[in-house]
């Protein structure tokens, strides 16, 4: 029986091997979300992105919040992301690379004006917050093209990505 104890005295008291255990841990851990489609990229406020864009296109304002709801990033986590994420764009949008070192894709799936039409794939994308802005547009986003990533703000009618986080 001591000699068990010593053995848990020393898995625990030796750095290394706890180092080791913990960051095993931490690989299953991140391999379990990535099987659910759930990317862990090491942000301070611990949000997990999803994997890829919801399927459907582009989306209003009002169809992004009617099928995701609070799914949807709220401003502060698109800041997160603009701000702690090492953004390199790829051709056709931009892989976000996370203080862990797991990364997500972004695509420049373009945006929908109100008459219908698709504009900018391939070079702009918009993604949609879940918040509302009530000084002059209708609600937070995040727009970028091969040259700079922005927090903007657009109207409901406008079609953009949706990325859901949690």
């Amino acid at each position: 029986s001591s000699s068990n104890n010593q053995g848990i005295v020393l898995l625990v008291s030796d750095r290394d091997d706890y180092a080791t255990i913990q960051k095993a841990a931490e690989d299953t851990r991140r391999a379990a979300l990535r099987a659910q489609g759930w990317i862990d990229l090491g942000l301070p406020s611990g949000t997990l992105w999803k994997d890829q864009n919801e399927a459907g296109g582009v989306y209003s304002y009002d169809q992004a919040m009617a099928k995701f709801g609070s799914s949807l990033p709220t401003k502060e986590q698109l800041e997160e992301l603009k701000n702690s994420g090492r953004w390199t764009w790829n051709g056709n949008g931009y892989k976000v690379e996370g203080p862990s070192g797991e990364s997500i894709v972004l695509p420049a799936a373009g945006y929908r004006k109100r008459d219908g039409s698709v504009r900018g794939v391939g070079s702009y994308g918009d993604y949609w917050s879940f918040t509302p802005n009530n000084s002059g547009c209708d609600a937070w986003c995040l727009d970028f093209n091969s040259g700079e990533v922005n927090m903007c703000c657009y109207g409901y009618s406008l079609g953009q990505s949706v990325r859901l986080v949690r």
